[in-house]
């Protein structure tokens, strides 16, 4: 077998499951264990639960929070938005050391055929960023543009994630308020039929369930989530940061012990062992 062949046996063995995804059971875990909190906080007081179910509250809250974010949201942050929240029930699992033995593949096959000969093999990388950053690593000639323009892609991400959380963010200050205006709904239709014992019984609830309905629409929903996109974010940020060191040793043709020790600083401390 050539060395050639060999080091693109070794590379394909490297390339396993980098990048998977799988139920973010912790996020899950946080909306039980806050649901049945509210619940179990709700059976004490011996009020039944059917008290706090109001469609009115409920329209005027999540109709009125949900036109608030398309008004202050352009369409395409809006569906960027979505597609983040609707990732962050499926947490991407991404194994950093076989990261880093992918990334050795390629800094081997680079050093011994050169950068231009990864040129084929950069579609078949295992995230979209390292695809992306092996492209840039190809098509640019001097180290200093290099690190420029994985460091300003590295920003853009990073940007566009804290994008996307200040929707969110941004929903969850105007959700207590609107509940205000459930509130203030209520109290006016118990003033409107103030002769009614029943009214008035009916409009005192909706006004106060209103009020709990922006109070949880925005601190059990709205702010943990835009929180939760930060945080994958941060956790991004970090395995990317990662894939930059490598593009950079491949380009300055590093000793590939040497580049094994520089990306060992990047492994979690259980993953170092």
């Amino acid at each position: 077998m050539s060395t050639s062949t060999a080091i693109l046996k070794e590379a394909a063995q490297q390339q396993k499951a980098v990048r998977t995804r799988r139920p973010d059971l912790s996020m899950l875990l946080g909306v039980a264990v806050a649901l049945a909190a509210m619940v179990a906080g709700i059976a004490v007081t011996g009020v039944k639960a059917a008290y706090f179910l109001q469609p009115t509250g409920a329209l005027i809250v999540l109709g009125g929070t949900l036109g608030v974010i398309i008004l202050t949201t352009p369409r395409a942050g809006l569906m960027n938005s979505a597609r983040r929240v609707a990732e962050l029930l499926w947490a991407p699992d991404i194994d950093r050391r076989a990261l880093m033995a992918e990334i050795m593949g390629y800094v081997r096959r680079a050093r011994a055929f050169g950068v231009l000969t990864l040129e084929p093999i950069a579609a078949q990388a295992t995230t979209p960023f390292l695809r992306e950053s092996l492209v840039i690593t190809l098509d640019v000639q001097e180290r200093d543009k290099l690190k420029s323009a994985l460091e300003l892609k590295l920003r853009l991400r990073e940007r566009q994630g804290e994008t996307d959380a200040k929707v969110l963010e941004v929903s969850g200050g105007f959700a207590p308020t609107i509940g205000v205006l459930g509130t203030i709904v209520g109290l006016i239709d118990v003033l409107r039929q103030f002769s009614s014992l029943q009214s008035v019984a009916n409009g005192v609830g909706t006004a106060f369930v209103s009020t709990i309905y922006g109070l949880a629409v925005a601190n059990l929903i709205l702010l943990p989530t835009a929180n939760r996109i930060r945080a994958r974010v941060a956790e991004a940020f970090e395995t990317h940061e990662m894939i930059i060191e490598g593009m950079m040793c491949i380009f300055d043709k590093m000793h590939p012990s040497l580049v094994q020790e520089r990306l060992s600083f990047f492994l979690h401390e259980s993953e170092s062992k």
